[in-house]
């Protein structure tokens, strides 16, 4: 799973990077309005927790332009304005939850696998090409029904390949669904998790092909 953070508060991000970090949940953070509406539209991320006390605005404001972007990532608001009508207004605004600070992070890591079941906004949640599967709510590969053993950045990486099956994926893209923001690249390192997943899909009637100059592509073998 990968969290986009939207707070301003170094401390409390730092505790809930922590935290999520423990679970393997891969978070991203953002101090503003602004850079959070431009996290949001890369599609890379399966949440948003969202303060409301920004430099730049009410983080409620970010929920109206997301969805009338047709960006469907579900919003779970953490902030300190934590009573009943303050509640409901981030509820009546869109957030798909809302949880007032200080919260438990068990609290927190239930909240999102509560939204995480909820259907997708964006369509069916299982992608097939030739004989790979791709549960896209659950995070698992298949090939014939068996499950595949990915790591992490593995399975962000056939992610991405997945929904863009048969166009190609720039390697920059790539590269910010794979990595969080504060982690430092080596030349090479994408296209070792390119290599190891092309073995690992062998079977599965699936080829990624490396376009020159511009990222890769997956298609089913012909």
């Amino acid at each position: 799973m990968r969290i986009l953070l939207v707070e301003d508060e170094r401390e409390m991000a730092d505790l809930v990077i922590l935290a999520l970090g423990r679970h393997d949940i891969l978070v991203d953070r953002v101090t503003t309005l602004e850079l959070a509406k431009e996290a949001c539209r890369s599609g890379i991320h399966d949440a948003v927790l969202l303060d409301r006390k920004l430099p730049d605005g009410d983080g409620l404001d970010l929920i109206p332009l997301l969805r009338k972007e047709r960006v469907g990532v579900p919003v779970i608001v953490l902030s300190a304005l934590g009573s009943a009508i303050q509640r409901i207004a981030g509820l009546d605004n869109g957030a798909d939850d809302y949880l007032a600070k200080p919260f438990s992070v068990d609290e927190l890591l239930a909240r999102l696998r509560a939204v995480m079941r909820r259907p997708s906004q964006l369509g069916a949640s299982l992608v097939n090409v030739a004989r790979l599967s791709f549960d896209l709510a659950e995070r698992q590969a298949y090939i014939d029904h068996e499950p595949l053993d990915l790591t992490r950045r593995e399975v962000l990486a056939l992610e991405i390949l997945v929904r863009r099956a048969g166009r190609t994926v720039s390697r920059s893209s790539l590269e910010e669904a794979v990595y969080g923001y504060d982690d430092e690249i080596a030349s090479n390192s994408l296209d070792s998790h390119i290599s190891r997943l092309r073995h690992k899909l062998a079977s599965a009637g699936v080829e990624i092909h490396g376009i020159r100059g511009l990222g890769y592509l997956l298609k089913a073998a012909p």
